[in-house]
């Protein structure tokens, strides 16, 4: 529940911009909302979202290939339609990355993106779709904003839980702005260093079946995917395979999970198409 309150008053922060901040309607704003902690909201979790964002950008320049970004866009909604989150606070946004990196991440409240590496390194519409659609799952289950270190929300608790809550002191201000800082570097330093939780990438592997098998795709292009890397011994390397678990242990979790779905090959053939008429 803290964590809610702390990133109301992070919102006011942004919006508002600290050198024009009224230290006593904070106070008061601050005050309301600790007794009256709510769960987080979409909104909340876009704005967060976006810090990352920006993070990422600073990292990893954009790819500037109109065509290529509206195809993966096509791809990146169709599946996220089918998720069990079709709508965000500010909508889901695909975009490519000028890396040979071979990854893709998922910000908070659904902005996603995907490396030029990546898309090489998929061979067909349905293994990007399987790309897609546990990115897509990795914001439905919020496992971006799970990622902020729970010391720091305490800390912030105690900043903004007292009855000097009312008058905070620009050393305060400044200490919650640093705060909110640290809390979008944890979730960077998740998405791009250390990887999430062993649970929560079979999670998202799991939810992502699903997403594939209701929008049509072929579930098992995440399997062909995941074979071909660990067949190739990329399973080891860099990218996505410093932040996610065994390639060999996905696939048999996924092998597990695989929804029995009707796979119409000319549809299939005629996406692989369409993918490749994107990427030339």
């Amino acid at each position: 529940m803290k964590e809610h309150l702390y990133l109301k008053l992070i919102l006011i922060l942004l919006l508002t911009g600290c050198s024009n901040v009224d230290i006593g309607s904070i106070g008061r704003i601050a005050q309301e909302t600790f007794k009256a902690a709510t769960p987080l909201s979409d909104e909340e979790e876009y704005y967060v979202g976006r810090a990352v964002a920006a993070r990422i950008f600073s990292s990893y320049p954009l790819l500037e290939n109109n065509k290529l970004t509206e195809y993966v866009n096509l791809v990146g909604q169709t599946v996220a339609i089918y998720s069990d989150n079709p709508i965000t606070y500010g909508g889901y946004h695909f975009a490519v990355l000028n890396s040979n990196e071979i990854n893709a991440f998922a910000c908070p409240g659904g902005i996603i993106f995907i490396t030029k590496g990546m898309i090489n390194a998929v061979q067909n519409e349905d293994e990007l779709a399987a790309i897609l659609a546990h990115e897509v799952a990795h914001i439905n289950h919020r496992d971006g904003v799970s990622s902020i270190q729970k010391a720091r929300l305490t800390e912030v608790a105690t900043v903004i839980g007292t009855e000097a809550a009312q008058r905070y002191a620009p050393a305060q201000l400044s200490q919650l702005v640093g705060l909110f800082e640290g809390s979008v570097d944890d979730v960077f330093k998740t998405l791009v260093v250390n990887g999430y939780s062993k649970s929560q990438e079979y999670r998202a592997d799991e939810s992502a079946l699903s997403y594939l098998s209701r929008a049509g795709y072929n579930p098992s292009a995440l399997e062909d995917f995941l074979q071909r890397l660990m067949n190739q011994g990329q399973a080891t390397g860099g990218g996505i395979m410093k932040t996610h678990p065994a390639t060999a242990e996905r696939i048999e979790k996924v092998k597990k999970e695989m929804p029995s779905a009707k796979v119409d090959i000319s549809f299939v053939q005629l996406r692989s198409k369409r993918f490749e008429k994107a990427l030339k």
